[in-house]
């Protein structure tokens, strides 16, 4: 079955940082595409980064490029997101999902993921 847990969530001071983790199992996430998303109350999911592990390329929302970096460990079948320099506007709850394999730019549209983790929660305040 597969599944993606995300991991490393947490209260930090803006400035600060975290790295988040997405874990798959079921499946190898050696050529799959992941994205990262996140989610505050009354507004829709938004898209943060995405690699496509296949060709190693990455996206960034501009809100976050210059201080969010996503990158892969295929040995532990992970993706992970270091966020630097965290503002309190980050503060959101953070989703990591597979978009399939694909042989293009990974993709920042949340209808083009298909299967999602549970998410982990980002807050950001002094």
């Amino acid at each position: 079955q597969l599944q993606l847990v995300e991991s490393g969530g947490g209260l930090v001071q803006p400035g600060g940082s975290l790295r988040l983790s997405c874990a798959a199992s079921g499946f190898s996430l050696d050529y799959y595409t992941i994205g990262w998303f996140r989610q505050t109350p009354g507004k829709g999911r938004e898209g943060v980064s995405c690699i496509n592990n296949r060709s190693g390329s990455t996206n960034y929302a501009d809100s976050v490029k210059g201080r969010f970096t996503v990158s892969r460990d295929n040995a532990k079948n992970t993706v992970y997101l270091q966020m630097n320099s965290l503002k309190p506007e980050d503060t959101a709850v953070y989703y990591c999902a597979e978009a399939g394999i694909r042989y293009g730019p990974c993709p920042t549209n949340q209808l083009a993921y298909n299967y999602w983790g549970q998410g982990t929660q980002v807050t950001v305040s002094s």
